[in-house]
């Protein structure tokens, strides 16, 4: 009798399973593709009640100090009127004082998201979430980038759109000083778009430092001493190094990148915007890389 070999050919279905549990990009089934990766980041990214809390200071606080900088700048116009040399220094500035009325609130801005950067990634580890959501996704990078990119587009977009309203609340109360504030010019323009740039640069750092540091506290104070403290203590020690070095801070970076001409003994705009993105990418690459190494 002789013995007859059947082969057997794999089945579609069975094909199809294993292509959804190897989770490559482009399967269309079940798997950790990087699309369900971000989708699922976003979705916890805005039910926990502490990012909504901390998105809602940013408006409540970009919108309150747009307004007190405009009554602030009308009240500031007013006493310059009746002082004849100041009212030459504000000719001399080509009279436009409320342009950056609504940017005013940009450094509580990048405190508060930069901060949300920072609990956005430390938070997993101290409440051990991290192992839940590594074990989701095995590679690490996936769920790293896409914390970033829903980090860095809402920071821009609340930014943005803090300083809109900012801008919308200042018009009257600057018009009842008889000063303009034109939304619409090429300077206000740029001011809501690299100040919202920066505060989302700003929001990518805090994140890189909360996944370096695995500590809420530890990464706040990180932050606080980079943006806030480092500046006034480079400014504080005597030295030309000191003087020299304070340009590359990355908060430093900004007033570059907004003026309407160089100012002297600063960066180069160009020069800012390198410095500002090697700080944004530095941390990063070596919180993805930490990351993929280090034990949860």
């Amino acid at each position: 009798m002789s013995s007859t070999t059947v082969e057997s050919t794999p089945s579609p279905r069975g094909a199809e399973s294993r292509a959804q549990r190897s989770g490559n990009g482009s399967s269309s089934g079940p798997g950790p593709s990087f699309l369900r990766v971000l989708n699922s980041e976003f979705i916890k990214f805005r039910t926990l009640l502490s990012t909504l809390i901390l998105l809602g200071s940013t408006v409540v606080v970009m919108v309150g100090f747009g307004a007190l900088s405009a009554w602030g700048t009308g009240q500031f116009s007013e006493a310059a009127a009746q002082d004849p040399e100041v009212a030459a220094r504000l000719a001399a500035q080509g009279g436009d004082i409320a342009v950056s009325v609504p940017t005013s609130g940009i450094a509580f801005a990048q405190l508060i998201l930069g901060s949300l950067g920072v609990l956005l990634m430390s938070s997993e580890f101290t409440t051990g979430m991290a192992r839940s959501t590594f074990a989701a996704v095995p590679k690490r990078i996936p769920a790293f980038a896409a914390k970033l990119v829903v980090v860095v587009l809402t920071s821009f977009v609340i930014t943005a759109a803090s300083t809109l309203v900012a801008g919308l609340v200042s018009v009257p109360i600057l018009d009842n000083y008889g000063l303009g504030l034109d939304l619409g010019s090429s300077q206000s323009v740029k001011l809501l778009v690299v100040n919202s740039i920066y505060v989302a640069a700003v929001a990518a750092i805090g994140m890189a430092l909360g996944t370096l540091i695995r500590n809420s506290a530890g990464g706040i104070m990180s932050l606080v001493g980079l943006f806030f403290v480092a500046p006034i203590a480079f400014q504080l020690i005597p030295g030309d190094f000191f003087v020299e070095a304070r340009k590359y801070l990355p908060g430093n970076t900004v007033d570059p990148l907004t003026a309407v001409e160089h100012v002297p003994d600063t960066l180069e705009a160009w020069q800012a915007g390198l410095v500002l993105g090697a700080w944004v990418v530095v941390p990063v690459l070596l919180a993805a890389i930490l990351l993929k190494k280090r034990d949860v």
